[in-house]
């Protein structure tokens, strides 16, 4: 059900990628090169860890890296439309954003990028093992849903903070 799900996801960003217009963000490149950038939703891996928790909050880290052969790109704040899910259910909570919004990293092979999932320690949690996102770039959103995979929780005021250098 996976590969389905991911081969739908193809397909669609495929097709958005062909009908993109105003308002919808190219994903952005550093360089002047000819492969397909790393910031297209099929073009680069996703997991969540733990990650330390702070005084009222737990936190879950979702690293994005990039294998050779793509092009290196600009994102820039939180990724938008952030959904989750245990075994392809919805949990029922999306995800607000916080921190600043207006910082560029570059993104690709050999620069991995992460953001925060940070969770309310108080509140009724609910366990998920997939979150959906998209990304950002300086010039709006790219087409096209990203997952990302690993055991969390997450709870009503859950935020994703900006994406940032490093894995």
């Amino acid at each position: 059900m996976r590969t389905n799900r991911k081969t739908a996801v193809l397909v669609a960003a495929a097709a958005l990628i062909a009908a993109a217009g105003a308002g919808v963000a190219q994903a952005a490149p550093s360089g002047a090169g000819a492969a397909p950038s790393a910031c297209r939703p099929a073009n680069h891996l996703a997991k969540i860890t733990k990650a330390p928790d702070t005084a009222g909050h737990h936190h879950y880290r979702v690293t994005l890296s990039a294998p050779r052969g793509y092009d290196a790109c600009t994102l820039a704040g939180s990724p938008g439309d952030v959904r989750f899910t245990r075994h392809g259910s919805s949990v029922g909570i999306r995800a607000g954003r916080t921190g600043a919004q207006g910082t560029r990293v570059t993104f690709g092979p050999g620069h991995p990028v992460h953001f925060d999932i940070q969770v309310p320690g108080k509140g009724h949690a609910k366990s998920a093992d997939e979150a959906s996102f998209t990304l950002r770039t300086p010039g709006g959103v790219i087409p096209g849903t990203s997952f990302a995979e690993g055991r969390f929780t997450v709870s009503p005021g859950t935020v994703v903070g900006p994406v940032k250098r490093g894995a």
